[in-house]
């Protein structure tokens, strides 16, 4: 089960506050959480008066591997709790080793209908020039 610390939004329309919660990584922003340790509210006049978090027990949860989101990380490194920065392993993004019989059909299918446009084009424009012609020729 990977464990998050993340904010659960609460206050009316337009007058956000949040309470910064452990929750489930897999449960929903303002669903079920497995613990609450304090809140934030951004729009609160007084600084002192923004965040109140328990910070014994956020520590202990960064102990047990809890992830912080963005914003309660930047929360706990204000509050004084040392939250080690997030090591994101690289996407391995290896894309297409080779080319498939299916891409390969496609791409003869494409060609072969460019080849018959350009010839039709080319046909018409053919056409046209030679009718041009007459009709130039008609009048002297």
């Amino acid at each position: 089960m990977t464990v998050v610390i993340r904010m659960k939004r609460s206050g009316r329309k337009n007058r956000p506050c949040y309470r910064i919660s452990v929750a489930d990584a897999r449960s929903p922003r303002d669903g079920r959480t497995i613990e609450s340790l304090g809140f934030y509210d951004p729009i609160s006049p007084r600084p002192e008066s923004q965040v109140s978090i328990d910070v014994e027990r956020a520590r202990y949860w960064l102990e047990r591997g809890a992830q912080p989101s963005e914003t309660v990380r930047s929360i706990l490194k204000r509050s004084g709790v040392a939250v080690v920065p997030a090591v994101r392993p690289a996407r391995e993004r290896p894309g297409r080793k080779r080319a498939t019989k299916t891409a390969e059909r496609r791409s003869a299918e494409k060609g072969a209908r460019l080849a018959a446009k350009a010839e039709r084009v080319g046909a018409l424009r053919k056409a046209r020039r030679a009718a041009a012609k007459e009709a130039v020729a008609a009048k002297a």
